[in-house]
């Protein structure tokens, strides 16, 4: 009967592949099990096995393991199915004279490699009310000045630093490009917009100090995670900087006019909380904050190219967002690129190496050489 038990739990869990997380500790569930699929499969495949052998309830606990089996490897399956689909369409939105030095869109024995961080160096690039804002500086081994990518990190625009997710940063440098994670100023004791005047005097800074940094300051990218990605889309949209040719945004909240009328699931993330922190309001009380911090109202004919990223089950940020953006980039014929995966959630490059992992891995550095002149 445990057996029985053990597979219909696991048959269960598998389903958070299919539906959004109800609330956040699921939802940590889901980012484990999509960035390391291979770990539940062999679990099923063990169940599988363990039901042949069983005197009762043989059939049902194999048969409940290999649908379990199969929702499991859903990440795997979409991405096989997807790719060649995914690079002919970044081909064609964004090209590259020679793309051999791209790595390979998915690797199967990939998914099983470890993590490697890079060497970094802590700069102050901000100074205010006694304290100061740093980054974290990933620097390209090389001769001749590199691209700056800038990367800004998630947390509600409350909390996080710029240690988050880490192992992007040193692969980037490893590829040929100056990596700055940044600090911002986070609410309730700041609110909007500090972190996007935060981003511009971070631009300043590493603009004035491009020569001792080695870096190419006439191409900046920048890159955000949740929160972070919104900051990134509003600073690209709205600072029209010529410096500033592309942003990249995972799994960011775009469309906040739209978010703002939405009824608020304190399950997963605590919403009217967050505005009340950030912006001082719910978006009856103060919509021109929510217009403020919009990349959709933000957007414009100038603004830089655009990579978006996101997976539809994700509770936190609703992947509507970057519909939204998508169909704003498009009517503004800004060139654009939106990496939409079924079976995946908030986080979904938390791996480098599981499935969506790798296909990000993929998009950004084909974007970053496509933009970067």
């Amino acid at each position: 009967m445990i057996k029985l038990i053990i597979s219909i739990f696991f048959l269960f869990v598998s389903l958070l592949i299919i539906f959004p997380a109800p609330n956040s500790f699921l939802w940590k569930v889901t980012v484990g099990i999509t960035s390391f699929p291979y770990i539940p499969m062999l679990l099923m495949l063990v169940m599988f096995f363990v039901g042949i052998k069983s005197t009762k309830f043989a059939i049902p606990i194999s048969t409940i393991s290999a649908v379990a089996f199969l929702i499991f490897s859903l990440p795997i399956i979409e991405i096989l199915n997807q790719k060649s689909t995914i690079l002919n369409k970044m081909q064609q939105i964004f090209p590259v004279k020679d793309d051999t030095d791209l790595p390979p869109i998915f690797s199967f024995t990939k998914m099983f490699s470890g993590k490697k961080n890079g060497l970094f160096k802590t700069i102050t690039y901000k100074s205010f009310d006694g304290k100061n804002l740093i980054a974290n500086f990933y620097p390209s081994i090389s001769i001749k000045p590199l691209p700056l990518v800038i990367v800004i990190h998630g947390g509600s625009w409350q909390s996080g630093d710029n240690t988050q997710l880490p192992e992007l940063n040193s692969y980037l440098a490893s590829k040929g490009y100056n990596v700055a994670a940044i600090n911002y100023r986070l609410a309730p004791t700041y609110k909007a917009p500090a972190p996007v005047e935060d981003t511009r005097d971070a631009i300043k800074y590493f603009i004035a100090h491009a020569q001792s940094l080695n870096i190419d300051s006439n191409n900046i990218i920048l890159l955000g995670r949740s929160a972070g990605a919104q900051i990134a889309l509003c600073a690209a949209y709205s600072f029209h900087n010529k410096n500033i040719k592309g942003v990249i945004s995972y799994y960011g909240p775009a469309d906040m006019i739209w978010a703002g009328q939405l009824s608020s699931n304190a399950g997963v993330l605590n919403n009217n909380e967050i505005y009340n922190n950030y912006l001082g309001g719910l978006y009856k009380e103060v919509p021109e904050k929510f217009k403020e911090i919009s990349a959709v109202q933000q957007a414009d004919t100038s603004s830089p190219p655009t990579l978006m990223i996101h997976g539809k089950i994700d509770p936190l940020v609703f992947y509507i967002h970057n519909e939204h953006l998508q169909k704003k980039l498009n009517e503004l014929k800004v060139p654009n690129y939106y990496l939409e995966f079924k079976y995946a959630t908030h986080g979904c490059d938390y791996n480098l190496n599981s499935p969506a992992g790798q296909v990000c891995t993929y998009a950004v550095e084909r974007f970053l050489k496509a933009v970067c002149k």
